[in-house]
């Protein structure tokens, strides 16, 4: 037990930086991968959201586990000699010999740590045997060529040591891992994806996950529509504005709000209007906005509502997000969706 607790401790520091990484890697691939679930599936339920969370931290960890901590101060590798390739794929034999139950916990180490990728590539990728064996080889490589060329260069020499053995050991952690998930698909617990279909009464994390793909669209669309109109603005109607007395500053910010209103009332109002309820990233996630059918009195009335709480939304986002969550979750549905 020493011996693990010994081996354990070398890496706390790479799993605290991993946790320390995990919010903004949730922000940036946890939200694709739910809605790359939706699309694929049609459904999504706790289970695979925290199940893709724990991939990102997983991801997190592999990085900082292989290429943490890195080089410092004005000497040492890295910086002023670097650390000699290891390419002997039997040297794990004199390594157990030298250093007994360390060497071997660092033998497993390196296996365990691919078998979540293999998991990972067969439970959520689909992907087969071969594929991935193929994918953890190229991530183990990409892996122990940063290490062998200093991070790509950002460094002038190898500040870890490139081994064969690490090569074959990741990748068979990766194979193995890929066992074990054909392993659960063979116990019964995995369930076969329901044949896609349009949802009218979305969940929260379903509803959440298409309002951020709609608020990517918007921004890009704002950016670009904004750049447009500012730079006719100032190349065509410069001179027009300054007699007319009114401020660059002043005008722009009026732009400003009007592209942005513009782009909501586009991609939340006209868009779904038009396409049966479904926003762009309701079309993604398989979802309409509108639970009910109704007149086209009503349902002017539903999107004017709805436009409005998008907007608070937008305005105010923890606010309305707390706001919104503790709603739905004592109500069931958003409160637009209470309009008959």
């Amino acid at each position: 037990m020493a011996h693990i607790v010994s081996f354990l401790q070398g890496f706390s520091g790479n799993f605290k930086a991993a946790l320390l990484l995990w919010p903004m890697l949730s922000l940036l691939l946890t939200l694709p991968i739910l809605a790359y679930l939706y699309h694929r599936d049609g459904r999504l339920r706790w289970g695979s959201a925290l199940a893709a969370y724990a991939s990102v931290l997983y991801i997190a960890g592999l990085g900082c586990f292989t290429l943490y901590p890195l080089p410092s101060g004005t000497e040492g590798p890295g910086i002023t000699y670097g650390i000699p390739p290891q390419l002997d794929p039997l040297n794990f034999i004199a390594d157990i010999r030298r250093d007994g139950l360390t060497a071997v916990f660092q033998l497993l180490f390196n296996i365990v740590l691919f078998l979540p990728l293999g998991f990972i590539a067969q439970r959520f990728l689909r992907l087969g045997p071969l594929p991935t064996v193929l994918l953890s080889l190229g991530t183990t490589l990409l892996i122990e060529t940063a290490q062998l060329t200093g991070l790509f260069g950002v460094y002038p020499f190898a500040y870890r040591t490139f081994e064969v053995d690490d090569i074959i050991t990741n990748t068979l952690g990766g194979a193995l891992g890929w066992l074990a998930g054909r392993l659960v698909d063979k116990t019964g617990f995995a369930e076969e994806a329901p044949q896609v279909s349009l949802c009218r009464q979305p969940g929260f994390i379903r509803r959440c996950t298409s309002f951020w793909i709609d608020c990517l669209i918007m921004g890009f669309a704002f950016l670009i529509l904004w750049a447009v109109i500012s730079l006719a603005a100032e190349l065509l109607f410069s001179d027009i504005m300054a007699a007319a007395g009114l401020e660059t500053v002043r005008v722009t910010g009026t732009l400003t709000v009007l592209c942005a209103a513009a782009v909501l009332i586009v991609v939340e109002v006209v868009f779904p209007w038009t396409h049966g309820g479904s926003t762009p990233g309701g079309l993604f996630t398989h979802m309409t906005v509108e639970s009910v059918d109704r007149s086209p009195g009503r349902r002017a009335v539903f999107y004017a509502l709805r436009l409005l709480v998008l907007g608070l939304t937008l305005l105010y986002p923890l606010f309305m997000a707390v706001i919104l969550g503790l709603f739905y979750l004592i109500a069931r549905r958003m409160p637009y969706d209470l309009l008959p």
